[in-house]
């Protein structure tokens, strides 16, 4: 017997398959608000009546009549990658987890194939898929069909008015309280978020590129600077031991004169977003990814001065458009990491050959971005090689539902002992350069990371709903011979515990490297009425 269906039957019926069985997360987190009990019963049936009849409404609103079965079949693909994230990792798809995605490269996008994910996409993408695939959609006239669409969409839009004025209290509340929850809703909020995205893209086509600090200028001094910024990945400020962590993860750090700011936030929760922005002059209040991209950044300033190499080496995805314009070095790969196993390119691997560029350097002066995989979830123990798996037991599973909080939270703080090993290298090798050059390192992390606390795994949530653990940052400092008798540290010392953010550090860069220009503003700078004239 041969499936067969018209169009309109077709979206009431994938409209309910999605309710069932994709937004299990949304349900989930609907119910911890508004627990089931006869007072909620009814707007709870609203809610899910509304859901049903929205989803049914988008759906009517996009297809087309020629690319019905492809369209369906895309969908089902792109809910179950949303559900699985979701249902996962607490995560959420929005236009800034979108423009993440497509950053991603291929290698971190495997790391979320699954067992788990393998079943969601059994049953939530093969069979539908298949199912629609087969099934022979009944061709009627263009009015016919016309008719029978706008019937959809105002049965739709005729049950959401009368779930809502049915149940009025429960959505003021719902709405004015609870966007949250929105959030969570699958498919309708990431096709909404993908018309965000692409609205943005097309502003971004019209936009001008705005170059900024070009009368930026740097004094030649006696000695030459040698600056190492490292961007650190998914590291969050609560698990390092320079911050009180009572696992021992900075014993090299530990040794070292370094100055570990206690009380500073992320620009972002997102590697795409926190990384343009550290380099921004905007800050977090003004920033955007689509202003960033239109406009030059730190990186940029530094090359107006004409007297700054800039190399930046990166073993993460990419520097998200800030190094577009200077010397980029990809060590992810092969080709130029040579401390690649079977599982990693490892950060250390970027510090290989390090010493040759800095001694063939005619420029005055030195500036070396290293970009790191760092912490990188959810395969923590991808992260590190086995000689740093000091804190046991670990998990060894992307799937980090399937782990104890102990096991995430100990390979989780092995990742973080390897970076402590690779920035104790990093000072290593300044301080080897440290007669020739004034040097300094900053080292700061992107985001931080959820290990599991209330269900949410990883990082990503908008920053309004964003838990502390994705928001709070490393931040270090150190200077070597020379540079620290330019600095007083005690000075220095006293403001560790004071509020900073990554909007500081365009500024504290500026400052540290004595670059003047119209873009710098000296109230952001960490490092103002430190360092010794």
């Amino acid at each position: 017997m041969k499936l067969q269906s018209t169009q309109t039957k077709i979206i009431f019926i994938v409209s309910l398959y999605f309710l069932l069985f994709y937004n299990f997360t949304f349900f989930s987190k609907t119910l911890n608000v508004y627990p089931w009990n006869m007072e909620n019963a009814y707007s709870l049936f609203t809610l899910t009546m509304v859901l049903y009849f929205v989803t049914n409404l988008v759906l009517n609103v996009l297809r087309l009549k020629s690319t019905l079965k492809g369209f369906l079949i895309a969908l089902f693909f792109l809910s179950t990658t949303a559900a699985y994230v979701m249902d996962s990792y607490g995560s959420v798809i929005d236009d800034v987890m979108l423009v993440s995605v497509l950053h991603t490269d291929t290698k971190e996008s495997l790391e979320l194939l699954t067992l788990k994910f393998g079943v969601y996409f059994f049953f939530l993408f093969l069979i539908p898929s298949f199912l629609i695939y087969k099934v022979k959609i009944i061709v009627a006239p263009f009015r016919v069909e016309f008719i029978s669409r706008l019937k959809s969409i105002g049965l739709s839009l005729l049950v959401i008015f009368v779930m809502i004025i049915s149940a009025g209290k429960f959505y003021a509340h719902f709405f004015r309280t609870q966007k949250v929850l929105r959030y969570y809703t699958n498919p309708t909020y990431y096709i909404y978020s993908m018309g965000k995205l692409a609205s943005t893209a097309f502003k971004k086509s019209q936009k001008p590129f705005t170059p900024i600090g070009l009368d930026a200028k740097m004094p030649l001094e006696q000695k030459k600077k040698l600056f190492i910024f490292v961007i650190g990945e998914t590291a969050r400020r609560d698990r390092f031991s320079l911050n009180g962590h009572t696992n021992k993860t900075n014993p090299l750090l530990e040794k070292e004169k370094v100055l570990s700011f206690k009380n500073v936030t992320s620009c972002g929760t997102l590697t795409a977003v926190s990384v343009p922005c550290i380099f921004s002059n905007l800050g977090r209040s003004q920033f955007s990814v689509d202003d960033a991209t239109s406009r030059e950044n730190l990186i940029d300033v530094l090359n107006h001065t004409k007297m700054v190499n800039i190399l930046w080496r990166d073993n993460n995805s990419t520097s998200k458009g800030v190094a577009d314009r200077v010397k980029f070095e990809d060590y992810k790969s092969k080709n130029l990491n040579t401390l690649c196993d079977k599982v990693e390119c490892r950060d250390l691997g970027m510090l290989v050959g390090l010493q040759e560029h800095i001694n063939s350097v005619k420029e005055p002066n030195i500036v070396i971005v290293l970009h790191q995989i760092g912490n990188h979830g959810p395969a923590y123990f991808k992260r590190y090689p086995k000689e740093y798996e000091v804190f046991k037991p670990v998990c060894l599973t992307s799937e980090l539902s399937r782990c104890t909080n102990a096991q995430i939270e100990n390979t989780y703080d092995n990742a973080i002992l390897y970076t402590d090993y690779f920035l104790a290298q990093v000072i290593s090798l300044l301080k080897n350069n440290s007669k020739e050059f004034d040097t300094s390192m900053l080292y700061v992390s992107d985001h931080g990371e959820s290990l599991g606390e209330n269900g949410v795994y990883l990082h990503g949530l908008p920053y309004m709903i964003a838990p502390k653990a994705q928001i709070e940052i490393p931040l270090i400092m150190w200077f070597g011979e020379g540079q620290d008798r330019q600095i007083d540290l005690k000075k220095l010392e006293s403001k560790i515990n004071n509020e900073y953010s990554h909007d500081n550090l365009f500024h504290t860069v500026l400052g540290l490297l004595k670059v003047k220009t119209e873009v710098y503003d000296q109230k952001k700078d960490i490092l103002d009425g430190v360092i010794l004239k």
